[in-house]
């Protein structure tokens, strides 16, 4: 470590922010998320992001670690310690570090004083001299490398060594030779910083019991498993960047979860298409056929889909479609999180349409989620968006254990019998028989001769016949937007949260703002700044929200766009006055942080 004894240190006990920097394809991405789950291991809550490029390799990558006893699982802003490993991104790494924290870096080769601030503390490691002294392979000496420096963090941090060890058994079991050489360049790291380097430093880990029974799992697997659970029998995708490892969890679950145990044989069907638009066709035809199927996809997917998802909701055909947003327009930041597709997904298609929107804070909202859309879709015929997006789907995080009462039975919606064709009940594809706006269906081949009708994109009267009569068209239209309205009543509703002191300030948020949202009025609370908050959980919004904005003279409306989508979705659905709702918009592609957010509230009132 530097010299300079002068130099305020940062000092916190699990309470951090641990900043990596790599270059995407050295083996980096492994050793820092081992980083990240030792310390969880050690009962203290993390909460990692990955920032990566989109080729394969050669381009700058970051992975944040925060480290919070509080619980705190969003982004923070600020970095307490930069471990530093990529000099293409060196002088701006460097300026990333808070006055007072720690700069860790490959002290192999020499750097001038220029590169090297005077208010942090500085800490060199011959990384790459060791691992060349002891590998002769290239490909061990890079990859042993990352091994080599979480070990020397291991010390001056106080991570405990045996929990990094049970890892590597846990991850090379039944392969000793690996777990061997792992366990070695963690000694390695560890052993040169006792020796040569000042520690701890002044962030330190500390073993704690704050992680209870929650699990360590990312959005896009908990949303997989929700389509499991859910009742899911046919997935259709096409690879797209953050979506894709939906898909692949949902075939491996599969695998584990819907094969007959006594024939062997597949009971589900998951075809990767030649393209979204095939995919998302694939899906419209199997929900029209009475199975429960979906699609995972991204922004440029859904701009691909709008054709299909617009014949899915006049036609009236249950679709669900997990939307894993990223940074657009056009190809955008295919590996940068926003939540840019709100509009694009809530008005999918040309024409009057209004579809449903699902807003997961977290991979337990994921899950229950994604299980839930089924249910709405077929309740309601209409296609159905769960909106994640990379952050959650991409990114480990702790949330509550997932839940499912085993006798919980699927909700099918208003499916017609053939017992009930038989005897007579009138049959209307498209009539609304009890004011809610929702039809009568039946499945392909219900009945011999009863219960059939024409499937079609065109105008039609209640029962189905082609009909470009005016009031046919009204009917059906007006219908629609009954069953919109019913929708609300059945998505999950908003919750909120009261300030302490009453307030005329209000917040709105949603989806993967929710974290650091949290301890953002948590800081705002503490500087005396009262706020009530409600974080919005689906689309089409019930009734509190406009209550909610009514009793506030000001709502803030905080989203990760630049054209404050969500804002302009109140504003068209609830008439609301666009003056009373503030704009606080985040959308550099990185998630957004609670000081952000308390800043530019406070800015704005000021």
């Amino acid at each position: 470590m530097n010299a300079r004894v002068n130099i305020p240190r940062i000092e916190a006990v699990n309470d951090f922010v641990v900043k990596f920097a790599n270059v995407n394809g050295s083996g980096s991405a492994s050793a820092n998320e081992l980083f990240a789950k030792a310390i969880l291991r050690m009962g203290v809550p993390v909460s990692p992001r990955n920032i990566f490029p989109s080729n394969i390799q050669g381009l700058p990558t970051w992975y944040e670690v925060r480290v919070s006893g509080d619980g705190y699982l969003g982004r923070r802003g600020g970095v307490d310690m930069m471990v530093a490993m990529n000099p293409q991104t060196w002088d701006a790494d460097v300026q990333e570090i808070s006055p007072g924290g720690y700069l860790f870096y490959d002290s192999t080769r020499p750097l001038p004083p220029s590169k090297f601030r005077d208010d942090i503390h500085v800490i060199g490691m011959p990384l790459t001299e060791i691992c060349n002294a002891v590998y002769s392979d290239p490909r061990q000496r890079q990859l042993f490398k990352n091994i080599v420096y979480v070990g020397a963090l291991s010390v001056l941090l106080e991570i405990e060594p045996q929990v990094i060890e049970k890892l590597f058994g846990e991850q090379y079991k039944g392969k000793e030779k690996l777990l061997a050489s792992n366990v070695q360049a963690l000694h390695l790291g560890r052993d040169f910083a006792k020796e040569h380097l000042q520690h701890p430093l002044g962030i330190r880990v500390q073993k704690a019991d704050r992680v209870g029974d929650r699990i360590f799992v990312d959005g896009n697997a908990a949303a997989a498993l929700g389509a499991v659970y859910g009742g899911a029998t046919v997935c259709a995708w096409y690879p797209i960047t953050p979506s894709s490892s939906c898909a692949e969890a949902f075939q491996n679950y599969c695998a584990k979860l819907r094969v007959d145990p006594v024939a062997k044989q597949n009971k589900f069907a998951i075809v990767q298409a030649e393209d979204e638009i095939a995919s998302i066709g694939m899906v419209v035809g199997a929900g029209w056929n009475g199975a429960r199927a979906f699609t995972a996809t991204s922004g440029p997917g859904i701009s691909l889909m709008t054709e299909f998802i617009g014949l899915a909701y006049f036609a009236e055909i249950p679709v669900t479609i997990i939307d894993v947003q990223r940074g657009g327009p056009s190809t955008g930041m295919p590996t940068r999180t926003q939540q840019a597709d709100i509009l694009a997904a809530a008005y999918a298609s040309h024409g009057d349409t209004k579809h449903v929107l699902l807003l997961p804070e977290d991979p337990h909202e994921c899950f229950e989620h994604a299980a839930h859309a089924f249910d709405l879709a077929e309740r309601l015929q209409t296609p159905v968006f769960v909106m994640t997006d990379l952050d959650i789907g991409m990114n480990q995080r702790l949330c509550k254990p997932f839940e499912w009462d085993d006798a919980q039975s699927f909700d099918r919606g208003k499916v017609m019998t053939a017992e009930e064709l038989e005897a007579g009940k009138d049959f209307g594809r498209y009539k609304d028989v009890d004011g809610d706006g929702i039809p009568w269906r039946t499945l392909p081949g219900t009945h011999p001769t009863k219960g059939s009708y024409f499937t079609r994109g065109t105008t039609r009267d209640p029962y189905a016949r082609y009909s470009e009569r005016g009031p046919d068209y009204i009917y059906n239209m007006e219908r629609l937007l009954r069953k919109f309205k019913t929708a609300a009543t059945l998505v999950p509703q908003p919750l909120i949260r009261i300030a302490q002191q009453p307030t005329k300030l209000g917040v709105i948020y949603y989806g993967s703002t929710s974290p650091a949202m949290q301890e953002a009025l948590d800081v705002l609370t503490k500087q005396g700044v009262h706020v009530d908050a409600m974080r919005l959980r689906a689309f089409p919004f019930p009734d509190s929200v406009n209550e909610f904005i009514r009793v506030h003279d000001r709502v803030f409306v905080v989203e990760q766009n630049r054209d404050a989508q969500m804002r302009s979705l109140l504003v068209n659905e609830l008439e609301i006055d666009p003056a009373k709702l503030v704009k606080v918009l985040h959308y550099d592609g990185t998630p957004i942080t609670a000081r952000f957010i308390a800043e530019a509230i406070r800015e704005k009132l000021a």
